[in-house]
Order: structure tokens, then C-alpha cells, then sequence
């Protein structure tokens, strides 16, 4: 039996279809939560399930995206962005940083994608979780470091995270 869904990805034909599966997926999940579809900061995350799967991604990302001298960089800027076409009211979407994370254990997820919202906005649905609200799919995520909210749905193999675009730009190095 085959546990994960695309791992191992071992070319980039097979990359570029999980990353339009976590792009429709997210996009289902932020549609399910908020009825409506968020703007994308333009981070692509695919996670690694295998040992010698996030080795051969971490050459191909490297061969798709500007190399930096940070170690700590997280998220790599693609060389050309992927775009990904519009389908039915999802819409056309470009995405132009590139993460492979390493192997987890305990997350089976494909990748996951960030959207941006307003500081305001993002503050009043911040609050409101914390005050108690339920939003079908969406929880305050519990890092100290990221203040972000995430987006799930156990019947969906990806997660989406909403905040401000200052937010979505300092994911890309590790803190």
C-alpha cells in the first residue's frame, strides 16, 4: 500500500504535478473555509516523506531557483514562476518561491501554500479564533515564531496558512 499520495517525487514532471495538486488543494480549503478564495503570496512548500526524495528535490529546487548565500533561506525564488491556469472559478495563480522541506513522521501532507489577507482583517480573524470562534477548518497555528493561521481539512492532504504579507515574506528564511 502506498501511504502518501506523490512521495517519492523523483523528477520534475512529478513535482510540477504535486504542486498543482497542493494549489487546487489549498485553494479547496480556503474556498471551504472562508467562501471565498484568498490571493497567494507566492510560496509553494512540498513536503518530502523519504530521506533520498528530499536530497534528489533539494537539486532539482536548486536547478529551478536563485541560489543565496543565507544559510538559513527557506524559501528558494524560482528562475521563472509557476503558473498554474485557471479552472472552473479557481483562479490563474503564480507562485514564485519554491520550499522542499524535509522528511517528516508525523505530516503525511503533500505541501501547502500560503495566502495573504489585510493586517486589520487578519488581526479581527486572529482575535476571533482566539476568543473562541469556530471556522470550519481553520485554527490559530501554534508557533511562537509564525503568526499565522492554518488552514486543514483531514479529508485533504495538503494546509493552507493565511496572514499579512509581512508574514508570508519572513517564512521565507528560517527563524
Amino acid at each position: 500500500m502506498r501511504l502518501y499520495r506523490f512521495s517519492p517525487i523523483q523528477n520534475q514532471a512529478e513535482l510540477l504535478k504535486a504542486i498543482e495538486h497542493i494549489h487546487f488543494a489549498c485553494f479547496n480549503l480556503c474556498k471551504q473555509s472562508f467562501g471565498k478564495y484568498l490571493p497567494v503570496a507566492g510560496n509553494m512548500g512540498v513536503f518530502c516523506h523519504y530521506g533520498d526524495e528530499y536530497e534528489s528535490l533539494t537539486e532539482l529546487r536548486k536547478k529551478l531557483t536563485e541560489e543565496s548565500d543565507n544559510v538559513n533561506q527557506k524559501y528558494f525564488r524560482l528562475h521563472n514562476p509557476i503558473i498554474i491556469l485557471a479552472r472552473g472559478d479557481v483562479p490563474e495563480t503564480a507562485y514564485t518561491h519554491l520550499y522542499i522541506r524535509k522528511p517528516d513522521p508525523y505530516r503525511s501532507h503533500v505541501g501547502d501554500v500560503d495566502f495573504v489577507i489585510e493586517e486589520a482583517k487578519y488581526q479581527e480573524l486572529k482575535k476571533s479564533l482566539q476568543a473562541g470562534k469556530i471556522i470550519k477548518g481553520v485554527r490559530v497555528f501554534e508557533r511562537p515564531d509564525l503568526d499565522m493561521v492554518e488552514l486543514y481539512n483531514p479529508d485533504i492532504d495538503a494546509l493552507g496558512y493565511v496572514s499579512p504579507r509581512e508574514m508570508t515574506e519572513k517564512v521565507r528564511v528560517k527563524q
